[in-house]
């Protein structure tokens, strides 16, 4: 009676010893699938790489035969899913093969066509015909689709370069008529002829009078403050300014909105009053309009060929040697580092020359010029697309 005790799932042991051992395999296995389903092929493939792996521990035959049942269960699984690919396999196989035959039928070659066993459409069976048909249409109607987004595209892309270029090119000739017009104010200034003063007003200011060769540009926009030009290059633009440092990001010289902009002034700067540091502001046109070639700079070799930089106030002449070039970014209002946009004019020796030092310390490359408290700068800056709001820098001083 008691060796038919020691009885588990269907196996006899010789002893209590053996039988106390099948019960903790039993246990052991209980625990193992209490949580899985074994007609579930992710939680098979689970408890088979466990038991792979020597996770669980089996003592006796009712274990090992648990481990034998998952295998094969497993292997099982594998195979049916292996048939399973085939058959898809096939069916993919067979499915390509109508395809290759239906792009015979509908664009066949000239020796298909001169062939006694091309492939026409009365070969196949009716539900066969409607799906080539079916085929046919959706074809069809896709290849019109894409040729319709296509020339709307088409029509779109030259629409705005057409559009972006006949700005463009009305801008440009806009600047030539004003370096013609400052020509011919200064023309007329060497040439004797009595010129009408132009004065601003302002309580205890002494404003100077505007240069004979600005006089004429400044009646069409009176937001003209300069004029800045580098020799040989593009760069030979009106510099405007007005109360804020946005309207002439996307305002042209005639105050309508262009993308190109205009060449302008920090509006904190002041030319009457003076300050240390002028900064002017412009594009980095791909086109390399405004400070498009601004970042020319970066290389030593065209400073060389480019060290000057003509700057005039319409009150007066101004000529600056580079000093520095160096790339730096517009910062939030948290971060505490030096930020080159906030240098107009320095309170103290003090700080004049820690400004200069910062930017000596961020330049690319050692111009031999320095300069000392006391003398202008002039700063022209534009975007640096090396990174996120990312800015491209030139600072020169004053020569004459």
């Amino acid at each position: 009676m008691a060796e038919l005790e020691w009885t588990v799932e269907g196996r006899r042991f010789r002893n209590a010893e053996e039988y106390q051992a099948a019960l903790r395999d039993k246990e052991l296995i209980d625990s193992i699938t209490g949580n899985l389903k074994l007609d579930n092929p992710k939680d098979i493939e689970t408890l088979y790489l466990k038991l792979k792996k020597g996770q669980y521990t089996f003592e006796t035959i009712v274990g090992r035969r648990f481990d034998d049942n998952i295998y094969e269960l497993y292997q099982r699984m594998k195979r049916e899913e292996e048939i399973a690919a085939e058959e898809k396999h096939a069916r993919k196989e067979k499915r390509k093969q109508q395809i290759q035959k239906l792009e015979g039928l509908v664009k066949p070659s000239k020796r298909q066509q001169r062939s006694e066993n091309t492939t026409r459409l009365e070969d196949f069976d009716r539900d066969m015909q409607e799906q080539i048909i079916a085929v046919l249409r959706k074809k069809e109607k896709k290849r019109r689709f894409l040729i319709a987004a296509c020339m709307f595209l088409c029509i779109v892309s030259f629409g705005y370069l057409g559009a972006y270029y006949q700005v463009s090119a009305k801008s440009a000739r806009e600047f030539e008529e004003l370096a013609a017009l400052k020509e011919a104010g200064l023309q007329s200034a060497l040439s004797g002829e009595k010129k009408v003063k132009i004065h601003l007003t302002e309580e205890d200011t002494t404003v100077p009078d505007i240069l004979p060769e600005y006089e004429k540009v400044y009646q069409k926009n009176q937001k003209l403050i300069g004029w800045v030009k580098i020799d040989d290059t593009i760069i030979d633009y009106p510099v405007m300014q007005t109360v804020n440092n946005e309207y002439y990001l996307d305002h042209n010289f005639n105050q309508e909105e262009d993308r190109n902009g205009c060449i302008f002034m920090d509006y904190q700067c002041d030319v009457i009053k003076g300050c240390d540091n002028i900064i002017l502001y412009g594009h980095h046109m791909k086109s390399g309009k405004m400070f498009g070639t601004l970042n020319k700079y970066s290389s030593e070799s065209y400073f060389e060929e480019h060290p000057v930089i003509q700057f005039d106030t319409i009150y007066e002449k101004g000529k600056y040697q580079v000093m520095y070039v160096f790339r730096s970014k517009v910062y939030s209002e948290e971060d505490v580092t030096f930020k080159y946009y906030q240098f107009i004019n320095a309170a103290s020796e003090m700080e004049f020359n820690s400004y200069l030092n910062e930017m000596a310390a961020l330049s690319l490359y050692d111009t031999g010029v320095t300069a000392a408290y006391g003398d202008k700068l002039l700063t022209l800056s534009t975007c640096d697309y090396q990174e996120k709001k990312g800015r491209f820098v030139v600072v020169a001083k004053k020569i004459g």
